[in-house]
């Protein structure tokens, strides 16, 4: 199996079975993110404590990528520090605006590292970030 077949494969997974996408009951702030070019709309809900994002969620629809992209975040981020959460959503974005030296570890994007390509197929980008910008949105008005 090549690599962008595997690539493949992990954004359809994230993307059909996420375990991610639900409610979280115990939100501490909530933010929507919308890509009106292509009808891509989430919310994201997150349960922040002592600056830790102690667990995540989302809700909503859209392309593979966008719901690949925010599933792959929620799991990067949870547990994370705000801080630190920041720092691998600035990585991530970073990444996708190619702006990486080629010394940069990106492996602990974790699976988020499926959607590098997406780097090369401008309409798509969009659908890719949409969750990390709403992340930081979340985080500014309700953390």
């Amino acid at each position: 199996m090549d690599l962008s077949t595997l690539y493949t494969e992990i954004i359809l997974q994230h993307s059909r079975n996420s375990q991610n996408r639900r409610q979280l009951p115990c939100a501490t702030c909530k933010e929507r993110g919308h890509n009106p070019t292509c009808g891509d709309d989430i919310t994201i809900e997150l349960q922040v404590e002592d600056g830790r994002v102690v667990d995540a969620a989302f809700t909503g629809q859209g392309c593979a990528i966008s719901q690949a992209s925010t599933s792959m975040m929620i799991d990067l981020v949870r547990g994370k520090t705000t801080a630190e959460a920041q720092q691998l959503i600035d990585m991530f974005l970073a990444m996708i605006r190619q702006e990486l030296g080629s010394d940069v570890d990106l492996n602990v994007l974790g699976d988020a590292i499926a959607l590098q390509g997406v780097a090369q197929m401008p309409a798509r980008v969009k659908c890719a970030v949409l969750a990390w910008h709403t992340f930081q949105e979340a985080i500014k008005t309700g953390a």
